[in-house]
């Protein structure tokens, strides 16, 4: 037992000092490391414009070399040795103040070498103001100032939004809204608003579409210019249609392309259909309302109806139909369909608007969420939820029915 009491405390003692023995050695050695490490570094030399380190492989030095002689002259040759000395070292710092000089005004960094940054030339950078690039050709038709790139690498379509011009008067004072969309596929538009009012509202927005290489020389950009009020009230000014095919080798090209007005735009092959959607959540009413239609193939002078049904994934939950509307190429429905839907099931719900004449297959247009629809039907109904309690009017081409 004694031979334990004493054994163990001497055993402790000598592996603490051990230990500290151990950490001695191991910070002593780190220490050193440390200081190799530093010595290696370079030093920077000494010059009068700042520098940057372009690479640690070789360094150069601005100030001249300093040669140290020892002299043995006479008393009697002392006076010519001095001036040739302050001769030499004239002409030494004549070369540095040119070297300096030239290197003041380098533009570029040599690579593996330190060199002074050189200074920025403003006027190489002064950018022209917009009037003087993009200045609004001459006419009275609204025309809109764009730009488009395509990137292969990346596989991006680059859109330019710049300006508009000759915006109607009665246009001036209010809000401009600018919606793109790519179709025919393309399920979030982008939208810009303009940074000031009056004639030529200028927007100077640029917006990334993410499209194949395959797909892009098969889109259409679709550029819809709204007008605001200030109490929220929305006029569409026109629409400019741009198929890229063709159109993207000149990347970089500002264009100028007039706005067609809503009532003037090109029909679709079996017809347009305007459309008028709101929605009430407080009232869980969905409204739809056939205005009219354009460009219509007649086979008869049996007249046309629009029978709208309400469908909920596959189910058809609800139908109802226009009155018969005779005799006219661009018939006018003007009839309010109300459907009760859930708001929950905004996103599981479509619209489908059959154009039915007798003996003909019915023309087909659907409105609905990214499920059942893209381009403008989605834009339509993405709309009419965004803005609760308010009507959206929009033209939709018909397509063939099944």
């Amino acid at each position: 037992m004694l031979v334990l009491a004493v054994g163990l405390p001497v055993g402790l003692l000598f592996i603490v000092l051990m230990a500290l023995m151990a950490y001695y050695l191991w910070r002593r050695k780190r220490q050193q490391r440390y200081e190799e490490l530093v010595s290696m570094s370079p030093q920077v030399p000494a010059c009068t414009a700042p520098v940057i380190l372009v690479s640690q492989g070789s360094w150069s030095r601005l100030a001249p070399h300093i040669s140290f002689h020892t002299k043995h002259t006479s008393n009697s040759s002392a006076g010519r040795v001095e001036e040739e000395e302050e001769e030499e070292e004239e002409e030494e710092g004549m070369k540095v103040a040119g070297q300096r000089d030239i290197l003041a005004h380098r533009g570029s960094l040599s690579v593996r070498s330190w060199y002074p940054v050189g200074t920025v030339l403003a006027g190489l950078y002064c950018v022209p103001t917009l009037n003087e690039v993009v200045a609004p050709p001459p006419g009275l038709a609204t025309r809109l100032c764009f730009a488009v790139e395509y990137r292969h690498s990346s596989e991006q379509l680059m859109v330019s939004l710049l300006r508009l011009g000759n915006l109607p008067p009665h246009f001036h004072g209010n809000v401009t809204l600018v919606e793109l969309r790519l179709l025919p596929d393309d399920r979030r538009p982008h939208q810009a608003k303009a940074r000031g009012t009056g004639p030529d509202p200028e927007f100077n927005d640029c917006f990334v579409f993410q499209v194949s290489g395959v797909c892009v020389s098969r889109s259409t950009l679709s550029v819809c210019v709204m007008s605001v009020e200030q109490a929220g009230k929305r006029h569409a000014v026109g629409r400019v249609l741009f198929p890229l095919e063709g159109e993207l080798g000149q990347a970089g090209r500002v264009l100028w392309r007039d706005l067609e007005a809503e009532e003037d735009t090109q029909c679709s092959e079996l017809g347009d259909v305007l459309v008028s959607l709101s929605y009430t959540p407080s009232l869980q009413h969905l409204t739809v309302v056939p205005l009219r239609a354009r460009g219509l193939q007649l086979l008869t002078d049996a007249g046309v109806c629009v029978q709208v049904s309400l469908h909920i994934h596959t189910k058809v939950v609800k139908t109802k139909c226009s009155s018969v509307v005779k005799g006219e190429v661009d018939p006018h429905f003007n009839h309010k369909m109300t459907f009760k839907l859930r708001q929950q099931q905004l996103d599981e719900a479509c619209l489908r608007l059959e154009l039915q004449q007798p003996n003909a297959i019915p023309s087909v247009l659907v409105l609905g969420p990214f499920m059942y629809a893209r381009g403008p039907q989605l834009q339509h109904w993405m709309d009419m939820v965004n803005t609760p309690q308010e009507v959206v009017k929009q033209w939709h081409g018909l397509g063939r029915g099944t």
